[in-house]
């Protein structure tokens, strides 16, 4: 066989491989937006709950206007939220909000009786059950895909066609830090 034959082969063969090991990263990174979607339909869920939240503890704690605000601004600001990274800080921060507007709640215990609250405070808890899967997925989707661009060969593939690591859903510190419990 001609020189110029293996050369040929040698070729059609390394473009076949950049086709597959492409597709692959295409694949895996479809996968991980699509998981990042079933976030976003469980923080939009849980953005709709936040107003009737703090609209009933309002009812019991008027002078916790600064609380109610916190919660209030960092939920509009989660949802004009644009991008993964922007949409994780922001929902980190109405993850603080909310456990600030639940610690002041124990101060109230007609309002912690109250059954609107308590079936909102449940909705609540149900979501982020569902949400905290779905993170677990998403992660799971873009560990795959950061891995997959990272490996030799594989990253120079990934180089030439413009991959990027896809950010994950982390604990804040604050999230970290031990629960003080007093009796």
């Amino acid at each position: 066989m001609p020189i110029w034959g293996i050369v040929l082969i040698v070729v059609a063969l390394i473009i076949l491989w950049v086709i597959i090991v492409e597709n692959s990263f295409v694949k895996k990174k479809m996968v991980a937006e699509n998981a990042f979607s079933d976030i976003d339909v469980q923080l939009v869920k849980r953005y709709d709950l936040i107003p009737n939240i703090v609209n009933t503890v309002k009812g019991y704690a008027k002078h916790e206007k600064e609380t109610l605000e916190e919660v209030i601004n960092a939920r509009n600001k989660a949802v004009s939220a644009e991008g993964v990274n922007a949409k994780v800080d922001a929902d980190n921060e109405v993850t603080n909000a909310i456990s600030k507007l639940f610690a002041l709640t124990e101060s109230y215990p007609d309002l912690k009786a109250n059954e609107n609250f308590l079936n909102l405070q449940n909705d609540l808890k149900s979501v982020e059950t569902e949400l905290a899967g779905a993170r677990k997925y998403y992660n799971v989707a873009a560990r795959n895909y950061n891995y997959a661009i990272a490996v030799i060969p594989n990253f120079i593939v990934a180089k030439i066609f413009g991959h990027k690591p896809m950010e994950m859903f982390k604990a804040e510190e604050e999230q970290r830090k031990n629960v003080k419990v007093e009796f």
